[in-house]
């Protein structure tokens, strides 16, 4: 059959399938359950009236309990599972198995390093772009580039960046940027900075701001001349260690900046190299969320009242001072909303790491770990395991979307 009059036809059964059944669903509702008439008509009404509102939500229920509820349990039932022993329980001996492969943990520093990295500097460009192009007379223009690659999937960004850093043999042309810029290089101050000074200043602000986010998180705990409540004790201590590690590899990491000797006038592998080739990756990710973020972040600026930043101009504050202290406060909710959207779909993460390196190199994330237990090497138990750690991940993420969403309709 040809492939326009099969999405013809689905079109068709699904918009006529949609209107059949609300329109059958409340002549049965209205005229055989609660029929308007007799001594009970007034009631009947209300009943139906009742009921009425799950009859709409009874679709969406629906397909959400079978395309996602029902994975969930039946994932959870197979991490519990073993199919070499034909689907017998093993209870949790495949989190076992998963916690004790190094790949796993290699998933989880990976996925941590992204969920700190990819958010922040997703969400800060979009904010700076979004500033910066409100002031200029081409601003529209300027954002519709930003926001382009947004219509670019991810396998297609990922192809587009292996090319960037593609390496060909040191004799003939570069057609990589990064390889053509890097050949450039014979040591020298410029080959000092790039390698070595500014992954030094990324790794200690890194740490610096792990550190001081560490701090907030216990300082209400350990604060005894504090009279309120503290919400979340466990989950502030978990944060804290998870705080204290990054920072310690995060230091521990720069040994391996000052003492790596790569060797100039060479071509590089980029995403053979530990430590860049991580950040080589998030670039891409980085490039495609800058533009969303950018978008609602821009539609938050432009609803900021003008009184107050005339009065604050009034005031004498400068612009710096009029964007940290007076924009920033009255759009944060919006950051808070863009920052965690951002960071759900870190957390899936797939595509690139699939696409450009497969998770080799000390590379891999928790989808791809995820991935190869499922599909290659045909482990459901441990497959399933992870996914469930993946849905753990997300979900308080999620919870605290709602939870803000609702206090916001408050």
């Amino acid at each position: 059959m040809n492939p326009a009059l099969q999405g013809l036809i689905t079109i068709l059964v699904g918009v006529g399938g949609c209107v059949g059944y609300f329109y059958f669903s409340n002549q049965i509702l209205d005229k055989v359950i609660f029929p308007a008439k007799g001594p009970k008509a007034g009631d009947n009404i209300n009943r139906a009236n009742q009921v009425r509102p799950w009859l709409f939500l009874f679709p969406a229920i629906f397909a959400l309990g079978l395309y996602l509820g029902y994975p969930v349990f039946e994932t959870l039932r197979l991490s519990l599972t073993d199919r070499t022993q034909g689907g017998a329980f093993v209870g949790l001996a495949n989190y076992n198995q998963m916690m004790a492969e190094p790949k796993f943990w290699e998933a989880i520093r990976n996925n941590m390093l992204w969920l700190i990295v990819v958010p922040a500097a997703s969400t800060g460009f979009g904010l700076l772009v979004a500033q910066l192009t409100d002031r200029i007379s081409w601003g529209n223009i300027a954002k519709s580039l930003i926001f382009m690659p947004m219509a670019i999937s991810f396998v297609g960004a990922s192809v587009i960046f292996k090319l960037i850093y593609d390496a060909r043999p040191a004799d003939t042309p570069q057609i990589g940027i990064l390889n053509a810029i890097w050949m450039q290089f014979d040591g020298g101050f410029g080959s000092l900075f790039v390698l070595q000074l500014l992954p030094t200043i990324v790794l200690l602000g890194f740490a610096g701001i792990v550190g001081y986010t560490t701090f907030l998180l216990v300082n209400p705990i350990i604060d005894r001349e504090g009279r309120r409540a503290v919400p979340f004790i466990p989950l502030r201590l978990i944060g804290a260690l998870l705080g204290v590690w990054l920072v310690w590899m995060s230091l521990s990491s720069l040994v391996g900046v000052w003492t790596a000797q790569p060797p100039y006038g060479e071509p590089q592998q980029w995403l053979t190299l530990p430590f860049w080739n991580n950040f080589f990756l998030m670039v891409v990710l980085i490039w495609i969320q800058t533009g969303f973020a950018m978008v609602i972040l821009s539609a938050a600026l432009r609803g900021i009242p003008e009184e107050t930043i005339e009065a604050a101009i009034i005031d004498g504050a400068n612009p710096f001072q009029i964007f940290f202290k007076i924009k920033i406060p009255q759009i944060m909710g919006t950051i808070v909303v863009v920052w965690t959207t951002i960071t759900i779909t870190v957390l899936k993460v797939f595509d690139i790491v699939f696409a450009m390196t497969n998770g080799q190199w000390e590379t891999q994330v928790l989808a791809n770990y995820m991935y190869d237990k499922l599909f290659r090497a045909n482990d459901w138990g441990v497959g399933s395991a992870s996914a469930m750690v993946i849905m753990l991940l997300v979900t308080p993420i999620l919870v605290w979307n709602v939870y803000n969403a609702r206090k916001e309709m408050r």
